[in-house]
């Protein structure tokens, strides 16, 4: 979601085990504070698969996994992710596009309900809107989103579709910064999936899911432990 970029002065963004974002210079120092769990924000708008990996795997470690989930957003009331957050016992919001007289009202609002859980990462988890410029001013460089293709290939709403019809042997799923773009920030990490003769796009999204889900939790308990740098358009966790 976020796009960071380095400076003639050799300089980029970080976020470091703590949680905090800054800056390191080419030494290679950065600011350190006492340690605690990163403060996640996830939003959701389906069934909150994802949320619900992140939930049992921080459950399931909950001294080690690094990160912790403040509370739970969604752009639509009544959806499965939302009554999985609650069942969680997490604080709940909602922010729906049709509430706000124009998309960039609706962005102020979901950066304003985000911002009060004060997060040091937001966690777009199946979130199908994309957000904006007050969005990204407020928590650029500390958004991560999931993409069921192999980013830069297939981006936008259709990308299992795409990429069946395009006819590759191989697809899979992308974690990525957000920037302002449609999936054009950098990459984190990637999963591959093998597309089979007898696949359609549910039975390939299935798969990918199923990779996806893994491939998040790692990435957040990575960042969560290690911190990550963006170098250009390279994420670099240690």
């Amino acid at each position: 979601m976020t796009k960071t970029t380095t400076n003639t002065t050799n300089t980029a963004s970080t976020m470091n085990t703590t949680g905090v974002t800054g800056v390191r210079d080419a030494t290679g120092m950065a600011e350190r504070r006492a340690p605690r769990p990163l403060r996640l924000v996830v939003l959701v708008s389906g069934s909150g698969t994802n949320l619900q990996a992140l939930l049992d795997a921080i459950a399931a470690d909950p001294a080690g996994f690094g990160a912790e989930i403040v509370a739970v957003g969604a752009d639509r009331p009544g959806i499965t992710g939302l009554e999985r957050a609650q069942r969680a016992g997490l604080p709940t919001f909602v922010c729906r596009v049709k509430d706000h007289a124009t998309r960039e009202e609706w962005d102020e609002a979901l950066a304003e309900a985000t911002a009060a859980y004060r997060p040091d990462l937001v966690v777009s988890a199946g979130f199908m809107k994309i957000v904006g410029k007050a969005f990204l001013a407020r928590f650029g460089g500390r958004v991560i989103n999931t993409h069921p293709a192999l980013l830069p290939s297939f981006p936008g709403a259709h990308g299992v579709r795409d990429a069946l019809a395009h006819g590759v042997q191989v697809t899979g799923c992308t974690v990525h910064l957000v920037d302002d773009g449609v999936d054009t920030g950098p990459i984190i990490a990637q999963g591959v999936v093998q597309v089979r003769d007898e696949d359609d796009e549910d039975t390939l999204h299935e798969r990918i899911k199923e990779v996806e889900r893994g491939l998040l939790v790692d990435v957040v308990r990575r960042i969560a432990r290690n911190g990550y740098r963006v170098v250009g358009r390279r994420v670099l966790i240690p």
